[in-house]
């Protein structure tokens, strides 16, 4: 089968890992599929690479708009992925999300007899993550147009994928038959992130055995970092020496927001072998989440990554994380408030022992039921039931 994932986010961030790897896992099973997704930087031209390795095309896109609207908004996008799709044939296409730059050249290969099928693995309209931007002009601006994108052309896809009950309920509500829904995790990368000593690991950092460490990795909501913010400072009331890890890119300037900005370690970009090494130096990682909207409709993929590196977790029960964990027995769940969250952080610090049992619960869970080739067989039966 000749299958296109296409994403509306720029390439190595947010959902299009979601399709790599799912794209990855399909081309093992021998199906040609290419994903497109915008540029990391502003070309004009379409750029057409091929992974050797993983026998995955990747096509990104050109896009000029700047900040929130550089994510599917751009009529230049949207231009051209029509124009490039007039000589391509497929089909299968999958949508992921349904902006602009995706829903209207899913719809054209549809028009030329490609099946579709539409993703659903965020809550952006009414109600979800478009009330966390914290400029009120733009907020206002987008959810009208986040609403009618999010929902509007639901019904028109032969299949759609949810990632959590939330938009699967979202799905029904709007007229979308149960049994043409898939329900399709996030998975865990195995192979590249792998269970390390925890001393071994800071050895290799540099870094003292005896630093409570709590870990996050990634993007955050505003509303989640000032929780995650209170947090560590009520941690740091309980430990003294507590360090909070920041590993990849994180777009909120968590330091001006605790009160030790020095107690912040920032790593900035890595690979991967770095962010295997700096999670599993911590002796937690956490998943701050306020209950809103925005939360319980999504389910970040860096709790899978915990999973795979073996970190006890601390997260609070918002959403589908709260049954994961429960049903896992690889965290603690905690109230969405900051001194619960440090209560349960310090707990675990002061007892390595169930952290390593709750580590690796964790760990076994994701190979279990969370290996993303699990996952794109569950879907490549999906596509063939469609």
């Amino acid at each position: 089968m000749k299958v296109l994932m296409i994403c509306f986010g720029v390439t190595g961030k947010g959902t299009y890992w979601r399709a790599w790897q799912l794209a990855r896992g399909l081309a093992k099973r021998g199906h040609a599929v290419t994903v497109m997704s915008t540029s990391r930087y502003r070309q004009r031209r379409i750029k057409t690479t091929s992974d050797s390795q993983t026998g995955v095309t990747l096509v990104e896109t050109p896009d000029w708009l700047g900040g929130p609207l550089r994510a599917g908004w751009d009529p230049l996008n949207v231009w051209a992925r029509l124009r490039w799709g007039r000589d391509q044939h497929f089909d299968l296409v999958h949508a992921f999300e349904s902006r602009p730059a995706v829903i209207y050249p899913a719809l054209a290969w549809q028009r030329r007899g490609a099946k579709l099928v539409m993703d659903w693995c965020d809550w952006f309209g009414r109600g979800g993550s478009v009330e966390e931007r914290p400029n009120p002009l733009m907020r206002a601006l987008l959810r009208p147009a986040e609403t009618y994108f999010e929902e509007h052309f639901r019904t028109r896809a032969t299949g759609t994928t949810v990632i959590n009950s939330v938009l699967w309920q979202k799905a029904i509500d709007l007229g979308i038959e149960p049994e043409s829904i898939l329900f399709l995790p996030n998975g865990s990368d195995l192979e590249v992130f792998q269970p390390q000593d925890r001393d071994e690991a800071r050895r290799e950092l540099g870094w003292p055995l005896d630093w409570p460490v709590v870990g996050y990795i990634g993007a955050i909501f505003q509303r989640d970092a000032v929780l995650m913010a209170q947090a560590f400072d009520a941690l740091r009331q309980r430990e003294p020496q507590a360090r909070l890890l920041l590993a990849g890119y994180c777009n909120v300037a968590m330091e001006k927001l605790v009160t030790a900005p020095e107690a912040v370690i920032r790593t900035g970009k890595l690979d991967f072998a770095e962010i295997n090494r700096y999670l599993a130096a911590c002796d937690v990682c956490w998943l701050p989440l306020c209950d809103s909207g925005a939360n319980r409709g999504r389910f970040p993929l860096k709790i899978n990554d915990y999973m795979a590196i073996g970190r006890p977790v601390v997260a609070t029960g918002v959403g589908d994380v709260l049954d994961l964990i429960t049903r896992g027995e690889f965290g603690v769940i905690s109230q969405a408030e900051p001194v619960d969250l440090a209560e349960k952080v310090s707990e675990l610090v002061r007892d390595p022992e169930r952290g390593a049992v709750l580590g690796r619960n964790g760990r076994a869970l994701a190979e279990r039921e969370f290996r993303w080739d699990q996952i794109a067989d569950r879907l490549a039966a999906f596509y063939q039931r469609v």
